[in-house]
């Protein structure tokens, strides 16, 4: 069996869209991705749908991407919903790899879409209540509050009041305990959501696309010590899509498209193993990068960018961390000497990251997928990581214990 290619990306700008349905959000990124792919839809031999929110905020708690895509005219193929969280999107790409690498279908289609906005505001903080065990929510927090303990606010915090996102708390925790065991600093974290945010004003698909120094960070709303609005990724609505296919197939198609082809050098999917949380060299995202750099046969050294899950600051710092580009405990050092932003030795997060590009969960990881391949093309504009030839997505889903239930690193090549 042959390599598999990314052909077709396209991402709808990241925002707040009342106006939208999770409907046209899917047909807008998935006409542009079959257009960017120079395909019909009739070539697609099956399509993964990632959604998380669409049950809860229209009511189509059930086959929704069958709902979405039948009505753009796709028919007669296999459809698969796939819900993992905030690593949907990512699942739903992972499945369409493997579909063409076991020579099911030739050309696959995997689209995420999701609203999270919605004229109830109690419907949108809702969203995250499942996101880990329904059954043990004490337990967790229990858990996660003790990752922290001994590392306390500076007197005279004011702690914020109101409903909030329950992943601020736990991104917090995490925080926590990495200040505790590596003496990481509020302003180390700060730097890591100024790089964001000033990448962000170069994406115009961007949620937001403003820039921000590190003081005007550390002085903005506290929502969860050590984190302020700056470092927190926001809700909200957008799609991504991707068309995949084997390297039979792309030897079929024009100069044109074989050029613009990215290669999928690995797509690994995990879950965690029972560890401590001191067994930081266990950690999910660690083992699941591992298992990747093996099948594609390169190391981090190799990497020239990367997307990472950073639903807040220190979401990236960790995970900076366990893509082994620095050693564990640096990665917020690393963000701090400029090592992370564009023209710095590993560029993270080009597109603005979650922190400022946006975050609607069901699509986030194929809009890193978006972002990658648009690197490895030479496409990217203003933002353009010079010479790029290799690119890591890592996007994690849930909350399991200690860390994220599932985890998914991809790396992709220019062709």
């Amino acid at each position: 069996m042959g390599d598999v290619y990314v052909i077709g990306v396209s991402m709808t700008p990241f925002g707040r869209f009342l106006d939208k349905s999770v409907k046209q959000l899917t047909r807008e990124s998935v006409t542009a991705a079959l257009a960017d792919s120079s395909l019909e839809k009739e070539a697609v031999g099956a399509a993964y749908f990632a959604n998380t929110t669409q049950g809860l905020i229209e009511g189509q708690h059930l086959v929704p991407g069958e709902m979405a895509l039948r009505d753009m005219g796709f028919e007669g193929i296999p459809m698969m919903n796939v819900e993992n969280a905030c690593a949907s999107a990512s699942s739903a790409f992972h499945s369409a790899y493997l579909a063409v690498k076991a020579e099911m279908a030739n050309v696959t289609l995997a689209v995420g879409a999701d609203k999270m906005y919605a004229e109830d505001k109690l419907k949108s903080f809702a969203i995250f209540d499942g996101a880990w065990d329904v059954h043990n929510v004490d337990g967790t927090i229990a858990g996660l509050e003790a990752l922290g303990e001994g590392v306390e606010p500076p007197a005279g915090t004011v702690m914020p009041n109101g409903k909030r996102s329950v992943f601020m708390d736990v991104y917090a925790s995490f925080a926590k305990f990495h200040m505790k065991n590596f003496g990481s600093t509020q302003r180390q974290f700060a730097a890591v959501a100024a790089k964001n945010h000033q990448h962000s004003t170069l994406n115009p698909l961007s949620q937001y696309q403003e820039a921000y120094s590190v003081d005007e960070i550390l002085g903005a709303r506290l929502i969860s010590w050590p984190l302020t609005l700056p470092m927190c990724s926001p809700i909200s609505d957008g799609a991504a899509a991707a068309i995949l296919c084997s390297e039979e197939y792309l030897a079929t198609l024009d100069d044109a498209v074989r050029d613009r082809a990215v290669r999928i050098g690995a797509c690994e999917l995990g879950t965690g193993t029972s560890r401590t949380a001191e067994e930081i060299d266990k950690h999910i995202t660690h083992l699941t990068a591992n298992r990747a750099y093996d099948r594609a046969g390169i190391g981090p050294n190799d990497i020239s960018l990367a997307e990472v899950h950073d639903a807040t600051a220190f979401g990236e710092v960790t995970q900076t961390e366990n893509l082994g580009f620095c050693e564990f405990g640096k990665g917020a050092w690393l963000a701090e000497q400029g090592e992370t932003a564009l023209g710095g030795r590993i560029p993270i997060n080009p597109s603005g990251g979650l922190e400022s590009k946006g975050h609607p969960i069901g699509a986030t990881g194929l809009g890193q997928i978006y972002e990658l391949a648009t690197h490895l093309r030479g496409e990217a504009g203003q933002r353009q990581v010079e010479g790029a030839r290799f690119a890591i997505a890592e996007n994690g889903g849930g909350i399991y214990g200690i860390e994220e239930s599932v985890c998914c690193v991809t790396i992709l090549a220019r062709a």
